[in-house]
């Protein structure tokens, strides 16, 4: 009953992050106002790692700023050791 609950919202995060993305890239093509970069980094922080890496991807966004590409990977890379230990741990 608690999976399917924490699957849909680590979905909905990650679809989140990711529209969170494209609205920044979008904003800066039409020269507007930003997303802070603290708010796109803790949105992948806080589960939202595939969705943000799939935006950089996407929309060809923030794949130049050094902080983006080695943070990101990390999250995701945490997400998975938090879920192998939750689901494999004694």
């Amino acid at each position: 009953m608690v999976a399917p609950l924490w699957c849909g919202l680590l979905v909905a995060v990650n679809v989140f992050t990711l529209l969170l993305y494209g609205a920044d890239k979008r904003r800066a093509m039409r020269k507007r106002r930003r997303i802070p970069e603290a708010v796109l980094l803790w949105a992948a922080f806080l589960g939202g790692s595939v969705g943000a890496l799939a935006g950089m991807r996407l929309f060809r966004h923030k794949t130049k700023h050094r902080k983006f590409t080695v943070a990101v990977p990390l999250f995701l890379l945490l997400h998975v050791a938090v879920w192998c230990y939750s689901h494999f741990s004694v």
